[in-house]
């Protein structure tokens, strides 16, 4: 008798497939952890006079966007095709 091995699988592991809805989501999670971090940040730097008001007022005043525009761009196509059927779908 002989054995027969099994090939090795040439398929990568399936990843989750995001829609526009799920990456959308996802971005705006990732935000607002990124937005909370920012705050607990700047907390810790005013409780421990850890930086000047200077600092402080350009870290509030330039946050970082974690939404690209294809991110955007593909909300609002979806929004309008929503709203030209009059619901939007959930």
């Amino acid at each position: 008798m002989s054995n027969i091995t099994p090939k090795p699988s040439t398929k990568r592991p399936s990843r989750p497939h995001f829609d526009h809805r799920d990456r959308l989501i996802l971005a705006l999670y990732a935000q607002l952890r990124a937005e909370r971090e920012t705050r607990e940040a700047l907390e810790w730097a005013i409780e421990n006079d850890a930086m000047s008001p200077e600092v402080l007022q350009a870290m509030v005043t330039d946050p970082v966007p974690v939404i690209t525009s294809e991110d955007v761009a593909a909300l609002e196509r979806l929004l309008a095709r929503d709203g030209s059927n009059g619901k939007i779908s959930h």
